[in-house]
């Protein structure tokens, strides 16, 4: 068949019914996982908060430690020792918040550079990240994530900074060693802060858990969401059943007496024994 000037009509290609529903499935693969990972962050997230007020958990037991913490240094008259911990504390947000931003700025790098990285990853097998799109999708997740990250310790870090002019502002506990209900009241306020200053520190580490889990989608979507809940479950057996909470909850069994041996024994009693 020919047109009017005498060029002949050539069929316009078009994508073929496989490719395109393959395409599709990707596409809708990659959008349950990423509705997967904010399910999973906010929804421990909550229910981290909702099950600490019902069971023990490490934030309540250490919340109740920093309470300790306060009344024992209001009847210290030198607390350099208290001063340092709190900076110790501080020195460990501010490294996580710096780290953050050197993270940021790599991922911003990954951006600009997508077309590369596209071509590096499409050789690699059971590799799903294929256009330069998707590249960048993934790498804005992961920069939201991290960006959130240092929200949440430049955050903690101000509180650690409360927590000191607080500390700065303790009241002196008389020589009779009794607290008075004020002074119980600001162990409690400071107590309060810190804890604080610790939740939110808290929620910057769980964005690197949940960041590390994010890189396993630049592989395969499936993997994605295998790791999302793998890094839930590792949240809540560290967080309600690790050792470290029953320890510090004072749940763990009292430590087996060692007793000493026959040869021991015979040096201690100044005479030998008799060993069958």
């Amino acid at each position: 068949m020919r047109l009017s000037d005498g060029e002949p009509i050539t069929a316009v290609e078009t994508p073929h019914w496989d490719n395109m529903m393959i395409s599709m499935t990707g596409s809708w693969i990659d959008a349950i996982a990423l509705f997967n990972l904010l399910l999973c962050w906010v929804g421990y997230t909550q229910y981290a908060a909702w099950k600490g007020k019902r069971s023990p958990c490490l934030a309540s037991v250490m919340a109740r430690y920093r309470q300790e913490w306060m009344q024992q240094m209001l009847q210290r008259d030198n607390r350099i020792s208290d001063a340092s911990l709190v900076n110790s504390l501080r020195s460990n947000v501010s490294f996580f918040a710096s780290t953050s931003i050197l993270i940021i700025a790599g991922l911003i790098t990954g951006v600009a550079a997508s077309e590369k990285a596209v071509s590096v990853l499409s050789t690699l097998p059971f590799v799903t990240t294929h256009t330069r799109a998707l590249w960048e999708l993934k790498v804005l997740v992961m920069l939201v994530v991290f960006v959130y990250s240092f929200f949440a310790f430049t955050w903690s870090l101000r509180l650690y900074n409360f927590s000191c002019v607080l500390m700065g502002s303790a009241p002196q506990v008389p020589e009779s060693g009794q607290i008075s209900g004020q002074q119980m009241l600001f162990s409690q306020r400071a107590s309060q802060i810190m804890t604080l200053a610790s939740k939110y520190s808290n929620y910057g580490l769980r964005s690197y858990y949940f960041a590390l889990a994010t890189m396993a989608w630049f592989i395969n979507p499936l993997l994605f969401i295998a790791s999302t809940v793998l890094v839930v479950a590792i949240l809540y057996r560290r967080e309600f059943h690790s050792a470290v909470l029953k320890t510090l909850a004072g749940h763990k069994a009292e430590p087996k007496p060692v007793l000493p041996n026959k040869s021991a024994l015979s040096v201690i009693s100044g005479r030998p024994m008799m060993v069958k």
